[in-house]
């Protein structure tokens, strides 16, 4: 049992939740049949919601999921297959636990962030003394997990209280992640617009390895500046859905901490808007022009708040105006050429809506169409005021003003992505502002500022090609851990990166032909942390990985990688990149690995062309190594991508799908006339 060390929250002593009461307590039948309790704390915010499971299958412990963003504790009730956290703990010997972070609103100001933790805190013991009730007095072992926020609130959980005996953040940022991972990403894809397809092609299999072919210098500075930050060159081959992430919603949190940055940008020397020949100047909109005709469809307007968006993708989305029906407004004239329509926003600047903004999603001939965006409720109601002859303004300036915001963050502590930053003497090259975002945020998220200090077992999981929490920040925690640690460092931490996985964590969004998703690491890890903690089983050693000029490389060799994710090496005619004729045959060879002599091959599908997307071959395998081959011709002139996808799993969970381990590989084929 923990004992409360000096200095930790103790939520059995904190008077503020001294009077829980249970509103809902009842039996139900989903996936698996549960006992639900749902209910609070008297007097205050905090929320619970318990799923038990049937007394055979307890074994003396839960999982405790956080959210990214607080303000449910049923964020995971509806999910299911092997998104469904609550029957992966009911059916490995576990109860569920969930609370609300005692948040109604998240997205609205908290007072007091570590109300976060406290709260989450509260709920877990109070779980422990219902289930000690329900199966005998004991202390159940409980492991706290979360991701991109929610890690965040992992980490915050873990660090200031003994609550939890182990815990699993993943893909996870650092202090300095917050809005500058995306603000970089949004400048990049900004000057590489057009462009981006060409960057992709040459990091994928087969390419020629140059990100910087047929680019012009300003472009090459932004792809540079944004690699050297940390993001993965190979997750460009999304380019075309890539979006800026929450961007839109954090360009109103800098609003409210550093509003005169937005003005400052546009004339004072070192920022980018004051280049009269740079991108910023070329791309700025701001068109003066006057209302001819507002339309209005019989439409609702309504918040997008779904408790069920708990992913890590899509948290923030939650308090995103809905809008059934676009509505549109004709000008009077609009400005020519092929526009940077990212962030452009209609202000109204005179009349009775005098004030008011617009998001713009497109411009068609001289009618503007309105997106969605956050604290537009009241939209119907502003639009019943706008006049023909209202003067308005089309600006895109803010919006480009915010993308090389992380310019002006430069920490004084090494953070890898912003070293670039810095001059010979570590003196910033940049004006700087008088306020750091990133810390601010990180506590605000959490209720503080992540510190390595962990009070228990911990296994963190990222992403390779996580394109919103850049993968150096895990191991930027790492280095956290070892500060406090020292030599203990590697009995209480582990981290274990996954090759082709994206930050988010919903099946439904995943290409399985680029990605394989971290879902069976995360849950393996789970099972693992527990097994470390009650039986004293080390888990896999640390993935083996460097960090260079922000980018981060794993070791290519199964004997010493780490981790647990099965190995890949597939080759068309002996390479990378096979040159056909048409109906030539192309003979494929692999070899397969696993990096631990507990885990085993379970499975391999061949997809022969990725275009098609249809599985050609499967294979059942087994044992921990494996070279296996096959054939396949190609009629028509074309690139084809070939790919191969391995899953493995730990010896005796052959059945269980939440823990199976995916990989893949790709070769690229060029069949020529």
């Amino acid at each position: 049992m923990h004992d409360i060390d000096k200095g930790l929250y103790d939520p059995n002593s904190d008077t503020y939740f001294q009077k829980p009461y249970i509103d809902v307590d009842e039996w139900r039948e989903t996936s698996v049949r549960h006992r639900y309790v749902h209910g609070g704390f008297e007097g205050t915010d905090t929320r619970f919601s318990f799923f038990f499971p049937e007394k055979d299958a307890y074994e003396g412990r839960f999982y405790h999921f956080v959210p990214p963003a607080a303000g449910h504790e049923d964020a995971s009730i509806n999910l299911r297959g092997i998104e469904d956290k609550i029957a992966f703990a009911l059916t490995h010997g576990g109860y569920f636990v969930e609370s609300n972070m005692g948040v109604t609103n998240p997205f609205a100001h908290i007072p007091d962030p570590a109300i976060q933790y406290r709260a989450s805190a509260a709920a877990a013991e109070y779980s422990r003394e219902i289930v000690a009730k329900m199966y005998g007095d004991h202390r159940p072992y409980g492991y706290i997990y979360g991701g991109s926020g929610g890690g965040f609130k992992t980490m915050a959980c873990i660090e200031n209280t003994a609550t939890w005996d182990g815990a699993v953040p993943y893909v996870i940022g650092s202090p300095m992640a917050i809005p500058n991972c995306f603000t970089v990403r949004a400048h990049a894809k900004r000057l590489l617009r057009g462009k981006l397809h060409l960057v992709a092609d040459a990091v994928e299999v087969g390419g020629n390895g140059n990100q910087y072919e047929g680019l012009n210098d300003e472009q090459c500075a932004a792809l540079e500046e944004i690699t050297r930050m940390g993001f993965p060159p190979r997750a460009w081959y999304q380019h075309e859905t890539l979006d800026d992430g929450s961007l839109p919603l954090l360009t109103g949190y800098i609003y409210a901490l550093d509003n005169e940055y937005f003005e400052d940008f546009w004339k004072l020397p070192g920022y980018l808007g004051t280049d009269v020949n740079g991108s910023a100047v070329r791309d700025r909109v701001k068109h003066q022009t006057s209302i001819v005709s507002v339309n209005i469809p019989d439409m609702d307007v309504s918040s997008n708040i779904n408790k069920d968006m708990s992913g890590v993708d899509e948290s923030w989305k939650r308090m995103q105006t809905h809008l059934a029906v676009r509505p549109t407004i004709m000008l009077d004239s609009v400005p020519a050429g092929n526009l940077y329509m990212g962030g452009m926003q209609l202000i109204i600047q005179s009349g009775a809506a005098a004030g008011y903004r617009l998001p713009v999603e497109r411009i068609e001939n001289n009618q503007i169409v309105i997106g969605e965006g956050f604290g537009l409720e009241d939209m119907l109601e502003k639009l019943s005021l706008i006049k023909p002859g209202d003067a308005v303004l089309l600006d895109n300036s803010d919006y480009i003003a915010i993308q090389t915001y992380h310019r002006h963050q430069v920490p004084e502590e090494k953070y890898e992505g912003f070293e670039q930053f810095k001059d010979n003497n570590g003196k910033p090259i940049y004006p700087q502002r008088s306020v750091l975002i990133g810390p601010i945020a990180a506590r605000g998220a959490a209720g503080s500022v992540q510190s390595g200090k962990i009070n228990g077992k911990v296994i963190s999981v990222a992403a390779l090609l996580d394109e919103s929490a850049f993968p150096w920040q895990p191991d930027w925690y790492r280095t956290k851990v070892k500060e406090h640690l020292g030599d203990a460092a590697d009995s209480q931490f582990r981290l274990w990166f996954v090759d082709n996985a994206f930050h988010g964590d919903a099946i439904k969004d995943s290409d399985d032909l680029h990605l394989c998703g971290y879902l069976g690491v995360l849950y393996q890890a789970l099972l693992d942390v527990s097994k470390w903690v009650e039986k004293g089983e080390a888990p896999a050693a640390n993935t083996h990985y460097t960090v260079n000029n922000g980018q981060v490389a794993i070791a290519d060799d199964s004997r010493i990688l780490g981790g647990l994710q099965p190995t890949i090496d597939l080759l068309a005619n002996g390479s990378k990149k096979a040159i056909v004729k048409p109906g030539e045959t192309v003979r494929f060879t692999a070899e397969l690995d696993v990096p631990n002599e507990n885990e085993r091959l379970l499975e391999a599908e061949w997809v022969f062309d990725d275009k098609a997307a249809e599985v050609q071959k499967t294979e059942e395998l087994d044992g921990t190594n494996k070279s296996i081959s096959s054939e396949h011709s190609y009629a028509k002139p074309g690139i084809y991508y070939a790919v191969l996808r391995v899953t493995s799993c730990r010896g005796g969970f052959e059945a269980d799908n939440f823990t199976k381990i995916k990989n893949l590989a790709r070769v690229r084929i060029v069949v020529q006339n």
